[in-house]
């Protein structure tokens, strides 16, 4: 197993068929001026000791090099044994809201990008807590089950779009039920429900589910994304606003943020909301409340050891910058008495 500590100097691989066309068309501007000049042959004859060979070579090494010193600068680590360690921390859900009514850009650039942006900063802030993600819409949608890979829990948590659920709405209801199932009910970790939302519920029963995971040891923070004053929900095509979603009666549809009902979610399970519009104020929120909950030791399996393998591909770049010096563009001797070629001498 392997993983790449600095993926962003990879982009610096791009450079190199770029050097190998700047090398190519330099060859082929000298074997131009050389025939401008006169015969290839006699102008051969003028600088006997010039190898053909050399100078590709060279190239070729110096590409070597730089190929080495950028994986140098990603620096690969290899891990060498899977172990089972020890940590402290809690388990938590974050139930995304994905509806259409996400799409409102009332706060910027939309409400569901600034989900997206608070739960990518609480992810950053949290140590050795087990986290999982829930979609939901008109249902509910498991995206990641209970893990420590943050990583990964980011990237599943860009992917994220309105049409990852099929039907649309908004269950409160559903969202804590799924939720409820990521946690075993077995151990006695803690366990929190951090659900995102604009509290447009159009279903019944999110107070009684949240009253049923309170029983089960859950708490809910509830995050209210969006404006009281609200927004058009905005049918775009690529990227450019076409028009604004309709009703039954032609009306441009305003989607507002309802923060009555996430305050009765939180409140069933004694847990606490907080307005998302500002995700300086969530994070100190949601801080706050991480270091008032109680961590329990878990056990979780990772890839260990993983050791750093940067000084072998800077070694082999700068052997090669060093072996470069002593590459003359002449021929050498003793392989031009092998007559490898089988050229005639002059």
């Amino acid at each position: 197993m392997y993983e790449l500590e600095e993926k962003s100097y990879l982009y610096l691989l791009a450079i190199i068929p770029l050097l190998v066309l700047l090398f190519l068309y330099v060859q082929y501007w000298k074997r131009k001026k050389q025939r401008e000049f006169g015969d290839l042959e006699l102008v051969k004859k003028l600088s006997p000791q010039r190898s053909v060979f050399k100078p590709a070579l060279k190239f070729a090494l110096l590409i070597i090099a730089l190929v080495g010193l950028i994986l140098g600068l990603v620096n690969p680590k290899i891990g060498t044994k899977m172990e089972t360690i020890k940590r402290e921390g809690i388990d938590i859900v974050f139930a995304m809201d994905v509806s259409k009514s996400m799409l409102a850009e009332d706060v910027a650039p939309n409400r569901l990008e600034k989900s997206k942006q608070i739960v990518s900063q609480i992810i950053n802030q949290l140590g050795n807590d087990r986290i999982g993600i829930v979609a939901y819409a008109g249902s509910a949608f498991p995206v990641l089950p209970i893990t420590t890979d943050y990583s990964v829990s980011k990237m599943f948590l860009q992917s994220m779009n309105t049409s990852i659920v099929s039907s649309q709405g908004t269950s409160l209801e559903d969202a804590i039920k799924l939720s409820s199932t990521y946690f075993d009910k077995g151990n006695k970790t803690s366990k929190l429900l951090i659900l995102i939302s604009d509290g447009e519920d159009h279903s019944e029963g999110a107070n009684d589910a949240a009253a049923e995971a309170n029983k089960n040891g859950m708490k809910i923070i509830t995050i209210g994304v969006g404006t009281e004053k609200g927004g058009p929900i905005p049918i775009k095509q690529n990227g450019v606003v076409q028009s604004f979603k309709r009703d039954n009666n032609n009306e441009v549809v305003i989607t507002k943020l309802n923060q009555e009902s996430l305050k009765e979610i939180a409140k069933a399970t004694k847990g606490g909301y907080v307005n998302g519009n500002s995700t300086k104020e969530v994070l100190a929120y949601v801080k706050k409340a991480l270091d008032n909950i109680q961590k329990t030791e878990f056990e979780a399996t990772q890839m260990a050891d993983f050791e750093s393998q940067f000084q072998w591909f800077l070694g082999i770049a700068f052997a090669l910058l060093f072996l470069d010096i002593f590459f003359l563009d002449r021929k050498t001797n003793w392989i031009t008495k092998l007559n490898l070629f089988n050229e005639k001498e002059s």
